[in-house]
């Protein structure tokens, strides 16, 4: 029964996102405007030493970091139009599973990801990106990426059954995504931040994802100073440790929240 409507719910969103092409192109046009903004315009001021592809090739997968957080955001603001517009209280009158329809949102939100990711690579090999490491280790940061991607849409998940409208959600959530995708190393090496906001984006979930990215796809330069914290020693694993603990604590959250939500 779960599975069932769980399938059923995705199959609906996926088919609002071909019948709402608006977001899909917004959605896609941000990483673009992202990747060439920073490529052009802040390439030519930062050095990264070694790197084969200078401060492009690092860049990328920060990008790739950013967009996959900013996407996790789609859930929560789906979800708090469903709640504002009652369709959250028809779907709570149906015989079906209550997770289902936050797996089947969260799901369907993999599928805006992908045509992110798909259209940043792409922008990616035009700027001069290129991934240096192995076939498996480039579907690995790949994946990783939507893992994280996935935790995040329940977190949002949360947020946007909490808030009262979708302009709330938006502006919550602006507020704490934007220093963690700042106060991180995906726009520059953490070796240039001052010691506190170091200490923070050492421990970062972002930076931990970005350098994940980096590793996987073979984008580092051995004349960085080397990490000096196991998390950004160690990012693959620190990585999924978060989603681990992402899932285990905003699941069980997200459905009792959409047990207890009513429709403003």
């Amino acid at each position: 029964m779960l599975l069932s409507d769980s399938l059923t719910i995705t199959k609906r969103n996926v088919i609002k996102i071909k019948r709402v092409p608006d977001v899909l192109i917004f959605t896609t046009l941000s990483p673009i405007m992202f990747v060439l903004l920073f490529a052009y315009v802040f390439g030519t001021a930062i050095q990264v030493p070694g790197m084969s592809g200078g401060y492009r090739e690092f860049l990328i997968a920060g990008i790739f970091a950013q967009t996959v957080v900013f996407g996790g955001t789609f859930t929560g603001l789906s979800l708090a139009e469903d709640m504002q517009k009652g369709i959250i209280d028809r779907f709570r009158s149906l015989p079906m599973e209550p997770a289902a329809v936050l797996i089947g949102r969260t799901s369907a939100d993999v599928v805006i990801n992908v045509v992110s990711l798909v259209v940043m690579s792409l922008t990616g090999l035009l700027v001069g990106w290129r991934i240096r490491g192995s076939f498996l280790d480039a579907v690995l940061g790949y994946v990783l990426l939507l893992l994280f991607a996935y935790a995040v849409s329940w977190i949002m998940a949360v947020i946007g059954l909490i808030v009262r409208a979708p302009e709330v959600f938006n502006n919550a959530v602006f507020m704490v995504i934007f220093p963690l995708t700042f106060l991180a190393n995906t726009f520059v090496p953490l070796d240039k931040l001052p010691a506190p906001l170091k200490l923070f984006a050492n421990w970062n979930p972002v930076s931990a994802l970005t350098q994940a990215t980096r590793d996987l796809f073979g984008n580092t330069s051995a004349q960085l100073p080397a990490p000096d914290v196991w998390s950004m020693r160690h990012p693959v694993a620190t990585t999924l440790i978060w989603v681990v603990v992402i899932l285990v604590v905003f699941v069980p959250l997200a459905v009792r929240q959409y047990k207890r939500s009513v429709s403003r």
